[in-house]
């Protein structure tokens, strides 16, 4: 009876710890704190698994060890900021309400800037051209400059139109850029004063008594007048030959880019083809002008050509061989478009690239120079020019 009594108690206790284990299980498991999260499967895609995401996002709310600090809304927004930055492209960025309206203002107001086109190369933002006469071309800012800081704040992991916001503001105040370059020993700050950005579009004369240099600085909404006057005193001039320089020019609006072209090209020839995500693709083509078709021509580019520049110096390139000359190009050849979303919040998206009109991505790649030159920082501040040099001596010769 003894032992038959020890038995029960064992098989009481095992049973008493196996219920137990549950009971403690149950328990100890934490309540969840968030209760209200609503739409949580709402727009979820097929065939997509998203419970790693919950996972995380319950084991955070229950273990996190200040729980009551977490700010749900900033999750979110993290989550979504680390979704499009897992993209790989620079110019596909999620916009938060406030900077959603931020960048609103920026592209529909007026403001005081330093005159300076930026973008992000290999995760460094990036001066992708300083416009003439600007106040940072004055300071001394190139082509090429990565930008480190901009006043205290650090430049690692920063959006471009975060440093957009930063380095615009108004009139006459000042801002600091903490710049390394190329052939830089230590980092150096510019201290630049902001104005009103006026850019001019075109200027032109006469080298070496028969060729028109022309400059074009921006492809902005007055380049069309601009360069259609430019054209028409060329036209009544005894020049004989063309240096189109596009160096430093940022790009600006792709139509203008298809009228330039036009001025040199027959009519119907591809300027530039469009390509979708999908492989749909849309042909820009010359529309008929030809004004300055007939004349020997040579462009000039650098890596602070970029966008509209590199499409017009393809255009040309592709369809009547002509010579570019000086360095490869920024290779900004994609077309962003933004996308409203709830809460006030955007979404700007690559949706396409730009190809040259032999098929050639310009995204990435840019456009490479025929013979290529040099412009170093020297011969900048010394007043020499050895890329116009290099083209006047091969216009002669067409």
């Amino acid at each position: 009876m003894a032992k038959r009594f020890v038995l029960i108690i064992i098989v009481a206790a095992l049973v008493a710890g196996f219920l137990g284990g549950f009971y403690y299980r149950d328990y100890g498991s934490p309540v969840p704190l968030v209760r209200n999260l609503i739409n949580k499967d709402a727009g979820q895609p097929d065939g997509v698994d998203f419970s790693l995401f919950w996972n995380v996002w319950d084991l955070l709310h229950n273990k996190y060890v200040d729980r009551d600090k977490l700010a749900t809304q900033e999750l979110i927004y993290g989550a979504i900021n680390g979704m499009v930055n897992a993209v790989g492209d620079p110019y596909t960025v999620f916009l938060e309400p406030k900077e959603s309206e931020e960048f609103q203002q920026q592209i529909s107001g007026s403001f005081g800037g330093v005159g300076i086109e930026i973008g992000l190369r290999k995760g460094m933002l990036t001066v992708i051209a300083p416009i003439k006469d600007t106040p940072a071309a004055r300071a001394g800012l190139l082509a090429g400059d990565k930008i480190l800081k901009i006043g205290d704040k650090s430049t690692e992991g920063m959006k471009i139109d975060e440093a957009v916001g930063l380095i615009r503001g108004p009139k006459g105040t000042k801002v600091i850029l903490t710049i390394t370059r190329d052939g830089l020993g230590k980092a150096e700050d510019y201290t630049i004063t902001r104005d009103t950005i006026k850019i001019p579009a075109v200027d032109w004369k006469i080298l070496d008594e028969d060729i028109a240099y022309i400059e074009m600085f921006v492809f902005n909404k007055n380049v069309d007048i601009e360069f259609k006057k430019t054209a028409e005193e060329i036209v009544k001039s005894p020049v004989k030959k063309i240096i189109l320089d596009l160096r430093n020019n940022p790009g600006g609006l792709l139509d203008s880019a298809v009228n330039i072209a036009s001025y040199f090209l027959d009519a119907d020839k591809i300027v530039t083809i469009e390509r979708f995500g999908d492989g749909k693709e849309n042909q820009f083509r010359a529309q008929p002008n030809g004004l300055l078709k007939n004349y020997p021509l040579v462009v000039l580019i650098n890596k602070g050509s970029a966008s509209a520049s590199e499409i017009l110096a393809g255009a040309l390139k592709d369809n009547r061989g002509v010579l570019v000359i000086g360095e490869t190009s920024f290779g900004k050849g994609s077309v962003q478009e933004v996308a409203e979303l709830p809460k006030k919040a955007s979404l700007k998206v690559t949706v396409a690239k730009w190809l040259t009109p032999k098929g050639v991505s310009i995204n990435d790649n840019g456009i490479k120079p025929d013979v290529e030159a040099i412009r170093s920082e020297e011969d900048v501040q010394n007043e020499k020019d050895p890329q116009l040099d290099k083209a006047k001596e091969l216009v002669k010769n067409l």
